[in-house]
């Protein structure tokens, strides 16, 4: 397996390929294709999987600054003439999906996302590949891949981000094995090789509310879980920007509709690109249509968020110096 030095962007396009002999000419035609790509505006890097588990596909990703990016390089007729090529050679593809973004994976399709601690590799390879063996008894069953993620690098403990993608003919076929008993028993194995969790990729917007297939049907987050962390996020929001950017604003001259729009632009910045997803990582759980539909994770966030709004209430209550209003003339 090939994999680049990270470089933390926005969006990567992954693409699984059936299996075709040899790996080492895959890896070749991988190689021309990424490099292809890395003439393209917005290339941050790439990488190829070839695992030697027959039970495991072979695959390509490629990161790119942004999911506009992405799309241009996906449509451009360089990847085109590249993947001609490929098929010349025997090299054909068996899916192909954005791994970030808002994008949300193609019905039937699941993407996962591992850390994995460095010196499990092999051990985690091996659970994908029995997981892969036990998956492939269901209906519907269209292949496992498995790469490391070519987006962000190594954490602090050495552990390595991968990527898997799971495919099924059907979204509901897809969900009887997410829910099945034999799935279960499984994941012991592929738990005692990651430093953390695995996590589910699903389509999200920045103000917290997620989608993710489920029976076959689409579910989003309840409107009123994203509109508390909203009102968690806006308050301390407007009262710091009233407190400190509003004299500001007033000292350079600006008249007061003026500064209120400068400062309205100022909040949505934040709110949209740091704040809230910032917020909504850290209640990601809570926020999440199905694994966070329970009633007790429910009540769990709920008193968290209630927590967090009643500890900003006491602060910009009682700090005299937090206070906009004593500030004004």
């Amino acid at each position: 397996m090939t994999r680049p030095a990270a470089a933390g962007p926005a969006a990567v396009g992954m693409t699984v390929y059936h299996r075709s002999g040899d790996p080492a000419a895959f890896r070749e035609w991988a190689d021309r294709l990424i490099d292809a790509a890395r003439a393209h505006p917005g290339f941050r890097e790439g990488g190829s999987a070839t695992p030697d588990a027959t039970e495991l596909d072979w695959s390509v990703g490629i990161a790119f600054g942004s999911m506009s990016a992405l799309d241009a390089w996906l449509d451009s007729g360089d990847r085109q003439r590249v993947l001609a090529e490929g098929r010349e050679r025997g090299v054909h593809r068996a899916a192909e999906l954005a791994a970030r973004g808002t994008t949300m994976p193609p019905a039937g399709t699941a993407v996962f996302e591992h850390s994995v601690e460095a010196a499990r590799t092999q051990d985690f390879l091996d659970s994908q590949r029995r997981l892969s063996q036990v998956a492939a008894g269901f209906p519907g069953f269209q292949g496992v891949a498995v790469q490391p993620a070519p987006d962000q690098g190594d954490g602090p403990d050495g552990s390595t981000r991968w990527i898997s993608v799971l495919r099924f003919r059907t979204g509901a076929q897809l969900e009887t094995w997410m829910h099945s008993d034999e799935r279960a028993r499984e994941l012991p194995g592929l738990r005692s090789s990651l430093g953390e969790d695995f996590t589910e990729l699903t389509a999200s917007t920045p103000f917290g509310s997620i989608v993710r297939v489920s029976d076959g049907q689409a579910r989003t987050t309840p409107q009123w879980k994203s509109a508390l962390l909203v009102l968690l996020v806006l308050y301390p929001t407007v009262m710091l920007l009233s407190r400190f950017v509003g004299p500001l604003l007033a000292d350079a001259g600006a008249p007061e509709w003026l500064a209120m729009w400068l400062s309205q632009i100022l909040s949505v910045g934040l709110m949209t690109y740091l704040l809230m997803p910032l917020v909504t990582g850290r209640f990601r759980r809570w926020l999440d249509p199905v694994d966070g539909a329970g009633l007790r994770i429910t009540l769990l966030g709920l008193a968290a968020a209630l927590l967090v709004i009643a500890i900003c209430l006491a602060v910009f209550g009682t700090v005299q110096w937090l206070q906009f209003w004593d500030y004004q003339d």
